[in-house]
């Protein structure tokens, strides 16, 4: 089978794309624009394969992606091409308007178009996967769980945007018929995540004695999945979901921002007893920041569907994921080095500047 990844060099997709190199035989199309987080250094264990090909276009550009369908005749594709970061969504929000919903759009059309010129038998084996959030859902109180029929209450640009990208998908399926499958995962965290994410900016700050910047009082609680255990349940739910169906994919890993943190900090104390200058202990550097704008308090993802229907559940728990990325940090300091001397600097993005 011929899988086309969308995104397959950022944190995620090239999870993704490590997998089906490594552990399948299938051939992978990565398509990647090389956004700031868009990294191949992700890839190089796998980047002189046979099977793997790159192709760095933005999927904004129809002529382009036409092109990609008409070169590597896909089987499936797993769009994961997405601007994903609160913060910058907040900042600058045009980016994220662009890529993904634009971006879907022209995707799903340049799809649409190859789908129907297939054969009956390939038309019917196609599959459109498209990767979600469960921030379109907005914020849970302290009880209850995002399941798949939740309705959409998105806080954020970002979260608004891949909100509309998952109404075009199951538009293009029920108005053209195009077989797509939807999965709304919880948040990511593990190796090659791109340090503006909470748990690899705690690591990498607190490593180099510099302050570990906590949205509010940190009490915001989100649903942990590790990235590998994530990458498995995107192919299983490629190779047996339904279509037309939507699975949330989750670790039952609930953790407040602030449990997040001073975990890191606790296990980095056994790991790296030498601590920066001037600093006792990692939990000495926390420092509490003003909250996002519009900051949802609470994800949970009840993950019953696809456990149930196929038979995925994750490997990892949160203390077992945790340590594993940690220890891949500690192991990788020349990655994170070469990925820090862009123009991310460690510091939290989004704030809105007061006057």
């Amino acid at each position: 089978m011929n899988i086309l990844v969308t995104g397959g060099a950022g944190f995620i997709g090239s999870a993704v794309i490590r997998l089906l190199i490594n552990e399948t035989e299938h051939t992978v199309v990565n398509v990647d624009k090389l956004t700031y987080a868009g990294n191949l250094e992700s890839l190089c264990e796998i980047d002189t394969n046979a099977r793997y090909h790159f192709e760095q276009i933005d999927i904004c550009d129809r002529e382009h992606v036409d092109g990609l369908f008409e070169k590597y005749q896909p089987d499936a594709i797993m769009h994961l091409a997405a601007e994903s970061h609160v913060d910058r969504s907040i900042t600058g929000a045009a980016d994220f308007i662009n890529t993904n919903i634009n971006g879907t759009f022209v995707l799903l059309e340049a799809a649409r178009q190859y789908w129907t010129g297939l054969s009956e038998q390939k038309r019917d084996a196609f599959r459109f996967h498209h990767i979600s959030t469960d921030e379109v859902y907005g914020s849970l109180d302290d009880g209850g769980m995002f399941t798949e029929t939740t309705s959409y209450d998105p806080s954020s640009p970002y979260s608004a945007s891949k909100a509309a990208s998952d109404h075009l998908v199951r538009a293009w399926h029920r108005t053209y018929g195009l077989p797509v499958l939807l999965t709304n995962c919880s948040n990511n965290y593990g190796p090659y995540q791109f340090p503006e994410k909470l748990i690899p900016l705690i690591i990498l700050n607190a490593l180099q004695g510099k302050s570990l910047p906590i949205y509010g009082e940190g009490n915001q609680v989100r649903d942990w999945l590790y990235v590998e255990d994530h990458a498995r349940a995107l192919f299983k739910v490629l190779q047996e979901g339904t279509v037309g169906e939507t699975y949330n994919i989750g670790g039952n890993n609930e953790k407040t921002n602030l449990e997040v943190v001073t975990t890191i900090c606790t296990i980095l104390d056994e790991l790296v007893p030498e601590h920066p200058e001037g600093v006792t202990l990692y939990s000495d550097l926390i420092t509490h920041v003003a909250d996002r704008p519009g900051h949802d308090l609470r994800y949970a993802i009840d993950a019953t569907k696809i456990s149930n229907d196929l038979g995925w559940t994750p490997a990892e728990t949160f203390e077992t994921g945790l340590k594993k990325t940690i220890d891949w940090y500690l192991l990788n300091s020349s990655w994170c080095q070469r990925v820090q001397d862009g123009s991310y600097r460690g510091e939290r993005l989004g704030l809105i500047a007061e006057d």
